[in-house]
């Protein structure tokens, strides 16, 4: 099996011997040195001070999307949210379900975020912004500093959804002044799904988290946060993800946080450069490093995912809705080498007919 998918991603050997150790008894000094260690080292990757505040969560992204808009807002709020997608909407979806308002950015497929959608609401008294910064579902990246401009000029809090773009793009939570960083361990991290890490900025604990009742037991912030101080959760984690986490960590950080962004740079830039003469589209607007979204002008997007999982064992992945006909976003996350690009360019090339 070959994955090319957006999650789970190509895992690394490394991380296999990890997985085939007994899952150890964690109530002990020893996996609070190891949480710890992984705060430090995400705080480190992320660009965060060691006044921010980490939440780890045993969830998929989506669940740490909402448990921060469920513990940083309530109804008095008016928050903005970037809906360009799927992941996008689903935002939307939960500020409905806990009574949050909230305008929704709508951006049809294949049109770019630009300043002006977003400085329309300049000054109109919006308290928090919520953006997937690269809209998984379809590749879009958007543009942060420009955002992040837009919430220091309206005193708004900045929650970025980075759980396809951590580790893939570059990001820099303390220039950026972002205050909830969300990502999970199934993306750029190659582990399996489970493991979800909120980052939350000193002003956004303090004037927003701290003290605060959410209607949720296992989801409140506070009681993560007080049981990370001595390196525990309130409730059982995912042990084994995260003795896998710190492995991961500390090999990113041996071979170098830019050595790794460099590496996920190359590899999408030499996918998308071996598209020419394929017949397959990019679209126009600003990608991640992470997935490169393709367009089949024939509508046969979805014969194709079936004829390459069928056939040849190798998974990218299909869009659903309008889209399933004309659109597969391949994967540049986890394990990858310009030798696979080659393999699955050579691939489609068969499947097609080209």
């Amino acid at each position: 099996m070959k994955l090319f998918t957006l999650g789970p991603v190509e895992m690394f050997d490394r991380t296999f011997e990890i997985a085939k150790r007994q899952v150890p008894y964690f109530r002990t000094p020893e996996f609070s040195q190891v949480v710890l260690d992984c705060e430090r080292l995400l705080k480190k990757f992320a660009r965060a001070k060691d006044t921010d505040k980490a939440v780890f969560l045993t969830c998929s992204g989506t669940g740490a999307m909402e448990a921060t808009v469920l513990n940083c807002f309530d109804e008095s709020d008016k928050l903005l949210v970037i809906n360009g997608g799927s992941f996008g909407h689903r935002f939307c979806e939960i500020c409905e379900i806990h009574n949050i308002p909230y305008t929704s950015v709508d951006l049809p497929y294949g049109k770019t975020l630009t300043r002006e959608d977003v400085f329309a609401y300049d000054g109109q008294g919006c308290t928090g912004l919520l953006v997937n910064i690269d809209e998984t579902s379809t590749g879009q990246l958007y543009d942060i500093k420009m955002l992040s401009e837009f919430c220091k000029k309206n005193s708004a809090v900045f929650v970025v959804d980075a759980i396809s773009s951590f580790l893939a793009d570059p990001i820099d939570m303390t220039e950026l002044g972002i205050d909830a960083l969300i990502f999970s361990s199934q993306k750029s991290l190659a582990l399996a799904p489970g493991l979800s890490v909120v980052l939350l900025s000193a002003a956004m604990y303090e004037n927003r988290v701290q003290g605060k009742r959410p209607k949720s037991m296992y989801l409140d912030f506070n009681s993560h946060i007080e049981n990370g101080k001595r390196g525990q959760t309130p409730f059982t984690p995912a042990v084994r993800l995260i003795y896998e986490l710190q492995d991961m960590l500390h090999y990113i950080d041996e071979i170098g946080l830019e050595n790794r962004l460099a590496h996920m740079k190359e590899v999408a830039a030499d996918f998308r450069a071996r598209l020419a003469g394929t017949g397959l589209r990019l679209p126009e607007y600003p990608l991640s490093n992470a997935v490169t979204p393709l367009y089949f002008p024939d509508g046969n997007a979805y014969e194709v995912y079936e004829t390459l999982k069928r056939d040849y064992d190798v998974f990218v992945t299909p869009n659903g809705g309008d889209l399933a006909k004309t659109v597969i976003r391949v994967g540049h996350l986890g394990n990858h080498t310009i030798e696979d690009n080659k393999m699955l360019i050579e691939l489609f090339a068969k499947v097609m007919g080209k």
